[in-house]
């Protein structure tokens, strides 16, 4: 893989971002961060250096992520990777939800990929060649009682990324998702005793995931060693669900 690469990561600064994120600088890779944190950002630069490209993306804010998705469609049409990771959870059972929500649910997990990959794919059509990796979850397959608006967003990246791979194939544009179950966290970290062991009951691997593990099929999916991979959905969840 060319290690002079320029890749697009959203949701950097969580468990998985940061693994995507360590292991492509480690590759030499430019990275082109976003969050819609001031406070993450800076987070960001501190770890990745001065060397790299920071943007302010809120993806609740549709005016916002046009315009900026557009700034860096113009100062980055080199763009070859985009990995779009950023993800947000409001749970609650269906008719306690409040209407918010599930609107900033659906907006942040499905509506942002629309408006990224809009302004971005036109450039990796112009160079013939682009990989794209959305980050989905177990849920989109499963469902989570409490979760309806995760995983309905979820699951909408599924339909959304299999339909842009049949758009973009002969192009050399490859367009895959990246669906992880139980990833280590400071979230599972939290669980107790009796809900860890209740997890890891259905896990046939009888661990949670790393974050290195759902980095590293990442990476490979956005090498040339997967040229002939597209429109596919990849489950990483040590056996817990086996559609």
């Amino acid at each position: 893989m060319n290690e002079n690469k320029k890749i697009l990561i959203t949701g950097g600064s969580g468990g998985i971002g940061t693994a995507i994120c360590d292991l492509y600088q480690s590759k030499q890779f430019k990275l082109i961060l976003t969050s819609s944190s001031d406070e993450k950002l800076e987070k960001l630069k501190l770890r990745y250096g001065e060397n790299n490209h920071y943007y302010k993306l809120d993806l609740l804010n549709k005016e916002n992520v046009e315009n900026t998705t557009l700034d860096i469609s113009k100062n980055h049409k080199d763009i070859s990777i985009i990995i779009n990771n950023a993800g947000l959870t409001k749970d609650n059972l269906l008719l306690r939800m409040k209407s918010n929500q599930w609107e900033d649910v659906i907006t942040t997990n499905l509506s942002s990929n629309y408006y990224i990959l809009k302004s971005l794919l036109p450039n990796m059509m112009s160079n013939k060649y682009g990989k794209v990796i959305g980050i989905s979850s177990v849920i989109a397959l499963t469902g989570n009682a409490g979760q309806s608006n995760y995983a309905a967003s979820k699951s909408g990246l599924l339909g959304l990324y299999k339909s842009l791979a049949l758009e973009f194939s002969k192009r050399n544009i490859n367009i895959n998702v990246i669906s992880p179950g139980f990833i280590r966290s400071p979230m599972t970290d939290k669980l107790t005793e009796n809900q860890k062991n209740e997890i890891l009951s259905k896990i046939p691997s009888n661990r949670f995931g790393l974050p290195k593990d759902v980095a590293n099929l990442v990476y490979f999916l956005s090498s040339d060693e997967s040229s002939y991979i597209t429109g596919q959905n990849f489950n990483i969840n040590g056996g817990m669900l086996m559609p």
